[in-house]
């Protein structure tokens, strides 16, 4: 089994929670599956830029990224984010590899809107490296940083980063690991189930906004493009991705029509 997990960076930003999720995702590679990790981390950049006098603003749910935004993604997802994750994957016995989506052209991007800065809008991924890497026993670990042909670097929302890798690496299962316990509906109720339809159903009744929006998104693209099921779950439930590729009725599954 192909699977790809995109960990929110909230999840990441403590020790407890980063060993435990390594824990599942080396259990995963130790039962056979080829798995792929695509990370955020907005909360540890927010709080970098913080530090360091630089206000974060955002348009639209994406962070307006200037030169100096950029090189905290550089810094803080691409450098202290990333490497504490594969630390804690190495220490769970996965034998994880940190990347970008600059390395070996994973992830192709181009520049959104010059409102935005440098922010990538993610136009073809080449999963060459994926293939290698998972074929031969490795876990990759991607930080949403992508670039072009001419050397350009570009700020990437994690989510269509996760769908862009899980799309070039034909995953089974795409799983969104947040901080929330899924889909809600109008009435503040989890929702088991959606197809394509539905997510789009709630996207234009103003029911899912924000960061859900977008996540349904991601979700209908990875579908509509050949993912066979994507999840999105709570990530702090225990042994939630074992539970989940087990069958267990967590969080929201999303499928086609």
């Amino acid at each position: 089994m192909r699977v790809l997990v995109k960990l929110g960076g909230t999840l990441l930003d403590e020790a407890a929670s980063r060993a435990a999720l390594a824990g599942q995702i080396g259990g995963l590679t130790a039962a056979g599956a080829h798995a792929v990790v695509v990370h955020g981390g907005g909360k540890q950049m927010t709080r970098f830029l913080a530090e360091r006098g630089i206000e974060s603003r955002f348009v639209g749910g994406l962070r307006v990224t200037t030169p100096e935004t950029m090189d905290a993604v550089v810094k803080v997802l691409a450098g202290t984010v990333n490497h504490e994750l594969v630390a804690a994957l190495t220490q769970a016995g996965a034998r994880a590899v940190g990347l970008t989506g600059l390395d070996s052209g994973l992830v192709e991007a181009r520049q959104m809107d010059p409102e935005l800065g440098w922010v990538g809008r993610v136009v073809g991924s080449n999963p060459a490296l994926l293939e290698l890497l998972t074929a031969h026993g490795y876990t990759p670990v991607v930080a949403c940083l992508a670039g072009d042909a001419a050397g350009r670097m570009y700020n990437v929302n994690a989510d269509q980063m996760a769908v862009a890798c899980a799309v070039g690496f034909r995953a089974d299962r795409l799983i969104f690991l947040t901080d929330v316990q899924g889909v809600l509906d109008a009435e503040r109720r989890p929702l088991a189930c959606l197809t394509v339809a539905d997510c789009r159903r709630l996207i234009e009744s103003g029911v899912a906004t924000g960061g859900m929006q977008a996540k349904l998104n991601a979700a209908v693209a990875a579908l509509e493009q050949g993912v066979g099921q994507v999840s999105i779950a709570y990530g702090a439930e225990p042994g939630i991705l074992p539970r989940l590729l087990a069958g267990e009725a967590l969080g929201t599954r999303l499928v086609a029509e």
